[in-house]
């Protein structure tokens, strides 16, 4: 059999850290272990009915059959709009600035397609998401990691962007609640964002997935509800999170009519957009009942409130959330990220992503996900109580 060498693409992306960590765990799972998974980002809950019943019923109709509009139903970019100004007060134009994606995913990956050239500088947050290197080296572009420090509130400090680096920066990704150190931002830090970027000439892609979980009676805020905001950005929002969504793969791109464009653009050769049954399902999380996501929105708060108390009570000095479905522990500090992770796992059998894995700056941290049950979490307390590490 002929071995085809792959294309210089595909060897520039970045090895999948999360891979190596799934194998290890499948290795516990396949000996009979019992496993408590907290590494994950995969919502444990299920899509609310309402939203099923759409599909079920949209399913049925013969001319969502056919291939859909290339850039998608307007009914779903109408929806798409509607929401940003029944959530955040924000006026988008559904065809010049709404654009329709698969999964937010997609979006944060072909942005940078899009924008970057050979050579040019995109910046990224140091812990952050690892999709924003995969589309930044499919690009040929270079990153300049913006280091997101607990003594600055896990936001990046612009005046230390070397100025080599800014001189040839086209792109920014941002992330609040942050994944994975969910952390929040604030109003003054996105008037700072928007006066950074029109000065350097920059496109911010806020990446906005966990936009409906925040806590302690706090909203988090869209990027968008920024003065001057859609002159130098974008907002990439998925239904992944909002509406334990995450196998239906829906998302949309809002904000600078330019970027939206290019994205469809290249999307225009990629797809021909979503089957019109999940369009119509995802319209109708977007605009029926919100019932569904204050409850979840509660689930995680209560069980983060369970976590991050038992936590404490066994000694383990953590901080609690301010948003997203994550909590971001520091390890003890005679292990490594990776080194605590692999005693967890062996040892009492809990699963963590080591804050290695999210960059460099994520190196003393553990990722602990809040999509498990309260009982779960109390076992998993209990699990790490008995190690006697506190």
């Amino acid at each position: 059999m002929k071995q085809f060498q792959t294309s210089d693409a595909l060897k520039r992306l970045p090895e999948q850290f999360f891979a190596k960590l799934a194998g290890k765990v499948n290795r516990y799972v396949e000996a009979g272990y019992d496993i408590i998974n907290l590494g994950q980002g995969n919502p444990d809950q299920p899509t609310p009915a309402h939203i099923i019943e759409s599909l079920q019923q949209a399913a049925e109709n013969p001319t969502y059959h056919k291939y859909p509009p290339f850039r998608g139903q307007p009914f779903l970019k109408q929806a798409g709009a509607d929401f940003y100004k029944r959530e955040f007060g924000v006026e988008l134009d559904p065809e010049k600035e709404v654009a329709v994606l698969f999964g937010g995913k997609a979006g944060l990956v072909e942005v940078s397609q899009c924008l970057l050239n050979k050579s040019d500088v995109a910046l990224v947050p140091d812990p952050g998401y690892p999709d924003y290197w995969s589309g930044v080296a499919m690009a040929e572009a270079d990153m300049q990691m913006m280091p997101l420090l607990e003594e600055n509130d896990f936001l990046p400090d612009y005046s230390a962007i070397p100025e080599s680096a800014l001189a040839k920066a086209k792109l920014m990704f941002l992330n609040y609640p942050n994944n994975p150190t969910a952390a929040v931002a604030t109003k003054s830090f996105f008037d700072e964002t928007v006066r950074f970027a029109d000065v350097n000439d920059i496109c911010v892609v806020h990446d906005f997935a966990y936009g409906a979980i925040g806590f302690d009676g706090e909203r988090p805020q869209s990027f968008l509800e920024t003065e001057g905001a859609k002159d130098v950005g974008i907002e990439i929002y998925t239904l992944s999170k909002t509406y334990n969504m995450a196998g239906w793969r829906v998302g949309f791109a809002v904000g600078n009519p330019s970027v939206v464009e290019s994205i469809n653009l290249l999307q225009d050769h990629f797809y021909v957009s979503l089957f019109s049954a999940v369009q119509e399902a995802a319209a109708e999380a977007l605009l029926g009942s919100q019932k569904c996501v204050e409850d979840l929105r509660q689930t995680y708060e209560s069980r983060r409130n369970v976590l991050i108390q038992g936590l404490h009570d066994i000694g383990w000095d953590v901080t609690s959330p301010a948003g997203s479905f994550f909590a971001w522990l520091k390890v003890p500090e005679s292990f490594t990220s990776e080194g605590f992770a692999d005693y967890l796992l062996e040892n009492v059998q809990i699963v963590v992503a080591p804050g290695n894995g999210f960059g460099e700056y994520g190196e003393g941290y553990v990722r602990v996900g809040l999509l498990t049950s309260e009982e779960k979490l109390r076992e998993a307390v209990e699990r790490i109580k008995s190690l006697h590490l506190f």
